[in-house]
């Protein structure tokens, strides 16, 4: 509810928060990937060129290996950049946040077959816009996360100048709300804050600013900072 952060635990059980990329900048380091390829092609063509029937075999392994293997060798030697990620801050890694192996490369990477249906990557778009962390089909599979390179958030803790005790008992999953919203709230805008609690009125009985004081409050006693 709070953004588009995927959260996963470790086995250590530390929590880490993979913050998913969204469609537009994806498509615009595919865009950028494509041009590096298209780049390769035009000069390896005008090299191989000279060499004759020859040349034309050694440019149709070149065109394989280059809009094949390029993305599926960089994902997984290069902590799942390419060049387009890479001028996106972007990288893909698993689901539960570790790097992206050679099984996980090669599935995402050719099922773009099955996310280009039925034309212009249409199939791989909307299971983006469906998805709440922006997958498509080929990530769904493999098990693998596009997601903002070294913008993982480090939490905040929640200001400690007040504590509220809730009125009622809170449920396991409203804690967990509570407590990462007292984590994460300081770095949204004030009126996002208001908004949030507003939606948190049936817990806290409050409304606006005074909402988000009694969330911080309750996130402080969930925390034990009496």
């Amino acid at each position: 509810m709070l953004d588009t952060y995927r959260e996963v635990i470790t086995p250590e059980g530390v929590g880490l928060h993979l913050p998913a990329a969204g469609p537009v900048p994806r498509a615009l380091a595919w865009g950028i990937d494509l041009a590096i390829r298209l780049g390769v092609l035009m000069i390896m063509g005008m090299v191989l060129a000279m060499l004759g029937k020859v040349g034309e075999g050694l440019y149709l392994i070149g065109l394989f290996l280059v809009f094949w293997a390029y993305p599926i060798v960089l994902e997984s030697v290069w902590h799942g950049q390419t060049p387009g990620k890479k001028a996106l801050g972007l990288r893909v890694v698993s689901a539960d946040g570790a790097p992206v192996g050679w099984l996980a490369a090669i599935t995402r990477n050719l099922l773009r077959t099955v996310d280009m249906l039925p034309f212009g990557y249409a199939a791989g778009l909307v299971a983006c816009l469906a998805d709440p962390h922006a997958r498509r089909l080929g990530d769904m599979v493999a098990g693998t996360l596009v997601v903002h390179a070294g913008h993982e958030r480090e939490h905040v803790p929640a200001p400690v100048n007040t504590v509220f005790v809730p009125s009622a008992r809170l449920l396991p999953e409203e804690q967990g709300a509570i407590v990462a919203f007292g984590e994460r709230a300081p770095q949204l805008t004030p009126s996002r804050q208001e908004e949030l609690a507003n939606l948190a009125e049936p817990v806290t009985g409050a409304r606006g600013e005074a909402g988000v004081q009694r969330l911080y409050g309750m996130a402080n006693w969930l925390l034990g900072r009496r």
